[in-house]
C-alpha cells in the first residue's frame, strides 16, 4: 500500500506540474498587438483630440476670458508626421500637434519577439494614451470655438541620421496675423524631448494666452505588467508639489474629485510598470497643476502656465520637457527633483535604494544580473552571519534536548500548564531561546520585501537573462524549477530544526515547504534565486553549527 500511495503521489505531482506548464504557455504572456504598429498604420484612424469634439475638457480653461468652444466635431488628420530616433519612434498629429503614438525600439514588447517594440502611446487601437500640449487662454489657438489648429510641416517623416546628435521638427500655423511655431527637439540616446512654442505676433493687437501640457489616458490595464507574475504595480498619475515631492493621484482619486494646486515649476507624470511619461515644467515657472476626466471617461493630468502676453510686433516662447521611456533613476533625477521617486519601491524604499545601488555596482563588474543577485545574497548573508549563528546555536541546543522534552511530555501527559512550566525551566537551564529560530527570518523579511520591489520595479531587470532556461529574471521561472529547488532546500533545512513538541504544529511545519513552493511559483525568478541561494547558505551554516553543538553535547555526556 505504501508503494502504491507513493506512486500515486508522484504521478499526481507530475500531472500537476505539466498542467501548470501548459497554463503558463497559454496564459502566461501578454498577447502581441495585431494593429496599431507605427510603422504600418500610416492611415490609422485617430481619436478625436480637439477641444471642440464631443467635450471641451480636452483643453484646460486658463482664464475667464477664454472663448468657450461649441460642440462642433472637427476631424483629426490622418496624415501623421513620423519621427524616428535611435530610441524613439513616434507620430505627431498635425491637428493640435499632439504625440499620439510612441514606441521604444530598445525595449521589445516580448523577449521572444525582439522585432516588436513596446508601445507606450497609442492612438486608440489598444488604448488611448496621448501627450498633449498647446496654447489656451484668451487668444490661444487651442481654445478656438472651431477646434484645435491644424499645423503643417516641411516633411511627413523625419529621421535622426547616423552621426547626427540633434533632430528638430517644426510645425507651423498662422492665424489673424499671429505666426505659431511648435518645435520638437530630439537628442540621440535621450528619452526626453523639448517641446517649445514660438509666438510671433505680427497683428496690430496684443496677444495673450497660456501654455499647457498634459497626459491623457483611458482606464485600460497596464500593458507592461506581466500577467505571469500575478502582481500589479501602480498604474496612475503622480505629480510634484512643494509639500510632497512625489504625490500619487490614482484613477480612483480622479473619479472622486479633481485635483488643483498652484506650484512653482514641478512635473506631472503617468506611471506604469517599468515606464513613465512626464511633462517637466521649465524652472521658475508658476503653473496650475490639475487632474480631471473628459466626457469619454479619459483621465487627464497636466499643468497650465502663467499668462503669456505678447505685444504687437513682438515674439515670445513657452514650452516644457517631455520624458517618455523607461524608469531610469539617474536620468529622471537630472530632469527634476522627485521625478526619480516614480521608481516606486514602496514603504521600504530606504532599504531598496541601497540594495539597487549595490546590485548596480556588482552588475558593472560581472555583467549579469543573475550572478549579481547571487553575490548580493552572499553579502547579505555575511552581514547577518553573527545573528544567524546565534539563532542556529539556539536551535541546535533545542534539537539536542529533544529527548528531554519528550520525557517531559510523557511525564506530565495532558497537563499543559505543568508541561509549559517544565519546558520553561528546561530552556532556562540549557540557556535556550525558544523564539531564537524565528529571528533570522524576521530580520531578513524587510530585505526580502525590499529586494522583491527592486526586482519588480527596476527596468534594468526587465528581460534580463541569467543562464540556461532563466531568460528573464523579472518574471516567474517558466519551468518552475527554481521554486521546486527552493521547496527542497526548505525541506532540508527543516530537517535540521528541532521537532516541535506540539503534534499539530509539527504537521503544519511539514506542509510549509509545499505551501511556499506553490507560493513562489509566481514570484520573479530573480527573487526565487535569492531565496534558493540564501537557503543553501543557511543549510551549510546551520549544519556546521548543529554538528558542533551535538558533538559538544556527546562529549559532555561521556
Amino acid at each position: 500500500m505504501d508503494i502504491q500511495r507513493s506512486i500515486l503521489i508522484v504521478a499526481l505531482a507530475i500531472v500537476s506540474y505539466l498542467m501548470v506548464l501548459q497554463w503558463n504557455q497559454d496564459y502566461g504572456q501578454a498577447a502581441l498587438p495585431t494593429t496599431g504598429n507605427i510603422a504600418s498604420s500610416q492611415q490609422a484612424t485617430l481619436p478625436d483630440t480637439t477641444a471642440a469634439a464631443k467635450t471641451s475638457d480636452d483643453v484646460p480653461t486658463a482664464s475667464s476670458e477664454r472663448n468657450e468652444p461649441v460642440a462642433t466635431p472637427v476631424a483629426t488628420s490622418s496624415e501623421l508626421i513620423r519621427v524616428e530616433t535611435d530610441v524613439l519612434n513616434l507620430a505627431i498629429d498635425p491637428r493640435g500637434g499632439d504625440i499620439v503614438q510612441l514606441t521604444l525600439p530598445q525595449y521589445p514588447r516580448r523577449q521572444d519577439h525582439p522585432d516588436v517594440p513596446f508601445q507606450l502611446f497609442d492612438n486608440g487601437n489598444e488604448r488611448t494614451y496621448l501627450a498633449q500640449s498647446g496654447l489656451t487662454g484668451a487668444n490661444g489657438p487651442d481654445a478656438r470655438a472651431s477646434g484645435r489648429p491644424l499645423y503643417s510641416a516641411a516633411q511627413k517623416a523625419y529621421k535622426l541620421a547616423d552621426g547626427q546628435d540633434t533632430l528638430v521638427v517644426e510645425l507651423t500655423f498662422s492665424e489673424a496675423g499671429v505666426n505659431y511655431t511648435k518645435r520638437f527637439t530630439f537628442k540621440r540616446g535621450q528619452y526626453d524631448l523639448g517641446v517649445a512654442y514660438k509666438i510671433d505676433n505680427q497683428s496690430g493687437q496684443a496677444w495673450s494666452g497660456n501654455f499647457f501640457a498634459q497626459l491623457k489616458r483611458d482606464g485600460s490595464s497596464d500593458p507592461s505588467s506581466s500577467t505571469a507574475t500575478g502582481v500589479s504595480t501602480y498604474l496612475g498619475a503622480a505629480l510634484w508639489t512643494p509639500d510632497e515631492p512625489y504625490k500619487k493621484v490614482s484613477m480612483g482619486d480622479m473619479d472622486k474629485q479633481a485635483f488643483k494646486e498652484n506650484v512653482q515649476s514641478g512635473w506631472v507624470a503617468w506611471l506604469q510598470h517599468y515606464f513613465v511619461t512626464a511633462w517637466v515644467s521649465d524652472k521658475d515657472e508658476a503653473n496650475l497643476v490639475q487632474t480631471r476626466k473628459d466626457a469619454q471617461g479619459n483621465y487627464i493630468v497636466g499643468f497650465t502656465g502663467a499668462s503669456l502676453n505678447v505685444p504687437a510686433g513682438s515674439q515670445a516662447e513657452a514650452g516644457a520637457t517631455l520624458y517618455a521611456g523607461p524608469k531610469m533613476q539617474d536620468k529622471l533625477k537630472e530632469l527634476s527633483p522627485g521625478l526619480e521617486l516614480t521608481v516606486d519601491y514602496g514603504f521600504l524604499w530606504f532599504i531598496a535604494q541601497p540594495i539597487f545601488w549595490l546590485l548596480q555596482h556588482i552588475h558593472s563588474l560581472l555583467g549579469n544580473w543573475g550572478w549579481a543577485i547571487i553575490c548580493l545574497t552572499i553579502l547579505i548573508k555575511l552581514a547577518f552571519f553573527p545573528l544567524s549563528a546565534a539563532s542556529y546555536k539556539s536551535m541546535a541546543r533545542m534539537r539536542a534536548v529533544s529527548p528531554k522534552l519528550q520525557a517531559l511530555k510523557e511525564q506530565h501527559g495532558d497537563d499543559r500548564q505543568k508541561m509549559s512550566q517544565a519546558m520553561m525551566e528546561l530552556y532556562k537551564k540549557e540557556k535556550i531561546n525558544p523564539l531564537g529560530g524565528c529571528l533570522p527570518i524576521l530580520v531578513q523579511m524587510p530585505v526580502f520585501l525590499a529586494l522583491y520591489w527592486v526586482l519588480l520595479e527596476s527596468v534594468e531587470m526587465r528581460q534580463a537573462p541569467w543562464m540556461f532556461w532563466i531568460t528573464d529574471l523579472s518574471i516567474k521561472d517558466p519551468f518552475f524549477i527554481l521554486p521546486i529547488i527552493m521547496g527542497a532546500t526548505m525541506f532540508i533545512q527543516q530537517q535540521l530544526n528541532p521537532t516541535p513538541p506540539d503534534p499539530m504544529q509539527a504537521k503544519v511545519l511539514k506542509l510549509m515547504p509545499i505551501i511556499f513552493t506553490f507560493f513562489f511559483l509566481w514570484f520573479p525568478a530573480g527573487l526565487v534565486l535569492y531565496w534558493v541561494v540564501n537557503n543553501v547558505l543557511s543549510i551549510a551554516q546551520q549544519w556546521y553549527i548543529t554538528r558542533q553543538i551535538e558533538a559538544a553535547s556527546k562529549k559532555a555526556a561521556a
